[in-house]
């Protein structure tokens, strides 16, 4: 069974159609991946998913069972997290303070200690600046506090919106390891991605997206080998 099964499914914005039938599917344990053009629709595939915007058709399962239509917060106890663009911290709050805001669900109210002790051993560097406010940290460090808050929902799916965005080169390939560190460690990954390069090296299947359809997929190898995706993501 799927973790995650999305068919056929399509969103507007007033009389603007954003997603146009897509359908694609992520196994337990897998890293997939969404990747595209910026405005073709990938954040808005992410929101439909956690319930953020409605659907206009189609249907989206989780573990064989229909979650379009629930509400934010029953999506996320069912352990589908997003790591948003931008990373949306608490500014004056302090590193550990953002990372505990994660621990809010019943469920992982009662492990938040193991599970932080766990996220610390993911990132030694927000232990060494748990008391820092998150406005003093890097950009590539705010990148880890936000994974790191999403890890404290004790997810089943972890989704990531543009995580390597805006980050220098080496934070960028930090970021990349600490989500391929993840995947191996069995957690189910779906991620979206402008950074192809990066993308196709971790993902072990990938779609292409691109005005709010679903215009390829495969393996990273077989897209590397597509000569259309290599000219007009690869730029060679």
């Amino acid at each position: 069974m799927n973790v995650l099964d999305v068919t056929d499914i399509a969103v507007k914005y007033g009389d603007l159609q954003a997603l146009w039938g897509i359908s694609f599917s992520v196994k337990k344990g897998q890293l997939v991946a969404l990747i595209g053009a910026n405005g073709a629709g990938k954040t808005t595939t992410l929101k439909s998913i956690c319930g953020l915007v409605p659907l206009a058709g189609g249907e989206i399962k989780h573990n064989g069972a229909v979650i379009s239509g629930q509400p934010v917060h029953k999506v996320v106890d069912l352990g589908i997290t997003l790591v948003p663009e931008g990373r949306q911290l608490f500014s004056k709050m302090t590193v550990e303070e953002n990372l505990l805001v994660g621990a809010y669900l019943k469920r992982t109210h009662s492990k938040r200690a193991a599970t932080l002790k766990h996220v610390y051993s993911v990132f030694p560097r927000l232990e060494e600046r748990r008391n820092q406010t998150a406005d003093t940290l890097s950009g590539g460090e705010q990148q880890m506090v936000a994974i790191g808050r999403a890890l404290m929902q004790d997810p089943q799916v972890i989704m990531f919106d543009e995580p390597s965005l805006g980050l220098a080169p080496l934070m960028v390939k930090e970021v990349f390891n600490v989500i391929q560190e993840l995947h191996r460690q069995g957690l189910t990954i779906f991620l979206v991605e402008q950074n192809v390069h990066q993308t196709l090296k971790v993902a072990d299947y990938c779609y292409v997206m691109e005005n709010g359809r679903i215009v390829g997929e495969g393996t990273g190898k077989q897209l590397e080998a597509d000569e259309s995706i290599r000219e007009a993501y690869l730029g060679f």
